[in-house]
């Protein structure tokens, strides 16, 4: 693992997103709350907030953090037939939470994905990416 130590601890913050598209009939059973294993949405919020607690667990060289807060948002895009993930992780540290916020999105969707695909095995997570970060000497960073 690289070393922290010198650096200065400060607020940071990282939001990412990601979707997963499925077949129409697979979102009805989302949004209607009638898949076979129970509320998807709300089992894929918990298990994005374990994604990202476990981070450290799970990425090798990543660094345990103590992490002050963690939100996940999910969106139905009914046209696209299907539903995106945005989480956001913040802490008061000396490294950032890009990798937090990225397992977050990753487990949701993951977990979308398991609850569904007895429905629907051609489900495809699409476009995980950072959003956003700051903190730290590098500062502020805005993506697409």
């Amino acid at each position: 693992m690289v070393d922290v130590a010198a650096k200065a601890e400060t607020h940071r913050q990282a939001t990412a997103t990601g979707s997963i598209s499925m077949r129409p009939e697979t979102l009805a059973l989302i949004v209607q709350g009638s898949a076979s294993k129970g509320d998807v949405l709300a089992v894929a919020r918990i298990a994005a907030i374990q994604g990202a607690k476990r981070t450290a667990d799970l990425i090798p060289l990543c660094h345990p953090l103590a992490i002050t807060r963690i939100t996940v948002d999910f969106a139905i895009d009914s046209e696209a037939s299907s539903v995106a993930c945005k989480a956001r992780v913040e802490c008061f540290g000396r490294t950032g939470v890009e990798m937090e916020a990225l397992s977050a999105v990753s487990v949701g969707l993951l977990t979308i994905y398991d609850m569904c695909k007895a429905a629907d095995r051609g489900m495809r997570l699409e476009g995980i990416r950072l959003l956003e970060k700051s903190g730290g000497r590098s500062g502020h960073w805005q993506g697409g």
